[in-house]
């Protein structure tokens, strides 16, 4: 099983960063969905994804209730989450 997939990157600045954890994505191919739902809404999107986790990470230039509601609009149940500081 992966445990870790990067979905999409790009390079860009003054990004905002958000976490999400969705409990009932359970492989790749919802991974895959989760990443083209986030694609849609900001094609710039840098998109990291943990299955076993079941965590995604995203900086993106769209607000997160934009990013949140793709995510429920493609049949996943996101919960944004507080990371601390690295």
């Amino acid at each position: 099983m992966v445990e870790r997939l990067i979905l999409a990157a790009s390079h860009q600045t003054g990004n905002a960063m958000l976490a999400i954890r969705i409990n009932d994505m359970t492989c790749g191919g919802c991974a895959k969905r989760v990443q083209r739902a986030i694609a849609a809404v900001d094609a710039h999107a840098q998109v990291e994804v943990s299955i076993v986790q079941r965590l995604v990470r995203i900086s993106a230039t769209k607000p997160p209730a934009a990013l949140l509601a793709a995510i429920r609009d493609a049949g996943y149940t996101p919960e944004e989450v507080t990371e601390p500081a690295a």
